[in-house]
């Protein structure tokens, strides 16, 4: 199951049906779903296979997970020193990324049969979600830096068309503009950073630049420590440009401000984009360079860790203040991607000093498990009572039992609660914290809390709160059957031994759960549903009052801590005021006057001159004799 045959499969699979959903949609319109479903099926099957392969057979050599390249072949030559690869990389983290990624794009194409049925541009949906599968697959598979590049420009593509589907929409449209550019700015950091990288790492290739920028004393390191820019070492530079490309992408502070308004696509888009592929990209980056970081950049590392936390608590914060269920849940995923970043940013490499590492994967797991499913019940819901706001829903919990029990699942597991997968993914980003940076345990701490309070305001505003006056129903087998799937994953995936798995250093990591550390979490999560209960769970004055208290901080909070004003004013005063308007003027009163007026030069040249050829034979004849007098006069002027 190894094969290169059956790897490269996986991502040629969903490349193959956007090639044909593009060239002949039309034709394949009513068969469209179920084509992609299919190749995605395939898909899934085949990376089931390679992932027991991989784990349970041939992976491990010496009780240590080995690096397997099946695949490895030239893509681009520029010397003999230069050359681009493209290759097929399987470890553990790429074949546990090759599970989530075609698990979540299952689930959401068998979702979408149901949920984009009627959509007049249905073929073209379904081009778009098999082309991001496939950028995204093509993206952990790399064996490249450089070929993470290229797939990581292919998902920001395939985002954009599918932020974007509803092109008629005007919001739409400026929030996949926004995701575009935001990211783009961050992925000038990633490209540079790429460049100083393989400088002094001398390769592109994934292993020889960690082999040659971690192992002490070796002229690569040696340089790239040497060489500074500010005071920093040119390999502090290039590790940060590089995280800067993954925290656009992840959506972290302050490169966040693009991840709300992408809940203009469609539902099942919101989905796949936050469970299990565009925003984890950033964390698998990380992850992936993660001796480099861990071994010649622990400060660097650290202070990722600071920007994770930041981003956790903000954006938990800002979820507990959001009516639309779209939003909460898109905050939601900024505050457990921050989660993810900042155990990366305490972990150490190797053994139990890999604790974070390993729990930082963990998350990533389980993460995308319980959230596609509040996404897809969050779909369902909107499909029921045609409205994303808090207000227009309430006591949905009879009109739609299937939807109610395993969003409460995915809220129960997101929370903490034992004995759900969340649960034992948090408590050990919680452990490796504690052990390893006491401040950012207790924002992290806070943060569990918020996470429990704002879930399930959210829930109880869903199918509580007041009676329902609509006409909602359950959603269609074809929906409601990814729910189920889903939830059961939510509700027992973290009974997996993940860090016999998944480690920094490919050795098994036996975890071992503390019942006494897990009381302060657990309590301070059923605290949060408590609260979230006693405000939320009957129409009440109290959740007005208390708005109405806080005043300007609840409106700060609710208005995203006016960060987004804050990039309007820095764009619109200093950017196009101080530098876009003086470019323009030096390029209409310089560079477009130095062109025109050498184009008026040459019209008024030319005009003066065109009577030479005029076609008259006498005229020729006349500037012929004056050429022979001049010729003589000049003859006898010398002699």
């Amino acid at each position: 199951m190894l094969s290169a045959t059956n790897i490269a499969l996986i991502p040629l699979l969903p490349l193959l049906g956007f090639v044909l959903l593009s060239l002949f949609g039309k034709q394949l319109k009513p068969f469209a779903g179920v084509l992609a479903t299919v190749l995605i099926l395939v898909s899934a099957v085949l990376t089931g296979g390679a992932a027991w392969t991989y784990f349970f057979a041939n992976g491990r050599v010496n009780d240590v997970y080995q690096t397997i390249i099946p695949l490895n072949i030239e893509w681009l030559r520029f010397n003999d020193q230069l050359s681009i690869q493209m290759g097929l990389l399987l470890d553990p983290i790429s074949v546990m990324m090759l599970v989530v990624v075609t698990l979540i794009s299952l689930m959401v194409h068998i979702y979408s049969n149901s949920y984009m049925h009627g959509e007049k541009r249905f073929a073209t949906y379904f081009a778009y979600l098999q082309l991001f599968t496939f950028s995204m697959l093509g993206l952990v598979l790399a064996t490249n830096i450089f070929q993470t590049y290229f797939f990581w420009e292919l998902v920001g593509v395939s985002s954009f068309l599918l932020i974007g589907y509803y092109y008629d929409k005007p919001s739409a449209v400026a929030a996949s503009k926004k995701a575009f550019i935001v990211t783009r700015f961050a992925d000038l950091g990633f490209l540079i950073g790429i460049l100083v990288l393989s400088f002094y790492g001398g390769s592109l290739d994934f292993q020889t630049l960690i082999q040659q920028l971690t192992t002490p004393h070796t002229p690569a390191l040696d340089a790239a420590n040497k060489a500074s820019f500010l005071g920093v070492s040119a390999l502090t530079w290039g590790l940060s440009l590089v995280f800067i490309g993954g925290a656009g992408k992840s959506a972290l502070f302050p490169l966040h401000i693009w991840l709300p308004d992408a809940m203009e696509g469609p539902t099942p888009v919101s989905a796949l984009i936050h469970a299990a592929t565009m925003v984890v990209a950033g964390v698998y980056l990380v992850a992936r360079l993660f001796p480099i970081y861990a071994i010649s950049a622990p400060e660097l590392l650290a202070a990722i860790g600071w920007v994770g936390a930041i981003s956790a608590v903000i954006a938990a914060l800002i979820a507990c203040t959001q009516t639309d269920i779209k939003r909460v849940l898109a905050y939601s995923t900024m505050s457990q991607i921050g989660y993810m970043m900042f155990a990366l940013g305490v972990s150490g490499y190797g053994g139990e000093a890999g604790l974070g590492f390993t729990a930082s994967m963990f998350h990533l797991f389980t993460h995308a498990l319980f959230k596609a499913l509040l996404f897809l019940g969050a779909g369902a819901v909107i499909h029921a009572v045609h409205s994303n706001e808090m207000h227009d829903m309430g006591g949905l919990r009879k009109q739609m039992p299937i939807t109610h029990i395993s969003f409460l699942i995915a809220c129960l597991a997101i929370a903490g609660v034992p004995p759900l997968s969340g649960f034992f993914s948090k408590e050990e980003i919680l452990l490796a914290a504690y052990q390893n940076n006491t401040p950012i345990y207790w924002i992290a701490l806070i943060t569990s809390g918020l996470t429990a309070f704002y879930m399930f305001r959210l829930y109880f505003r869903i199918f509580w709160n007041k009676p329902h006056t609509g006409h909602a129903h359950e959603a269609s087998a074809i929906m409601w059957l990814p729910l189920v799937l889903l939830a059961v994953g939510a509700a027992f995936a973290g009974l997996i031994p993940f860090g016999e798995l998944v480690s920094s250093d490919g050795k098994a990591l036996h975890s071992e759960l503390h019942l006494s550390f897990s009381i302060a979490p657990v309590a301070l999560g059923v605290f949060g549903i408590l609260i979230a209960a006693w405000l939320y769970g009957k129409q009440n004055a109290k959740p007005a009052s208390i708005q109405s208290s806080l005043g300007g901080l609840f409106q700060a909070v609710y208005h995203k801590l006016y960060i987004d004003e804050l990039y309007l004013f820095l764009t619109k005063s200093v950017v196009f005021a101080l530098i876009a308007k003086p470019a323009a003027w030096i390029d209409q009163h310089i560079i477009n006057a130095a062109v025109n007026g050498s184009a008026s030069i040459t019209q008024k040249i030319s005009s003066n001159i065109k009577t030479w050829q005029s076609g008259k034979v006498q005229e020729y004849g006349l500037y012929f004799l004056g050429g022979v007098i001049g010729l003589a006069v000049l003859v006898l002027y010398i002699w």
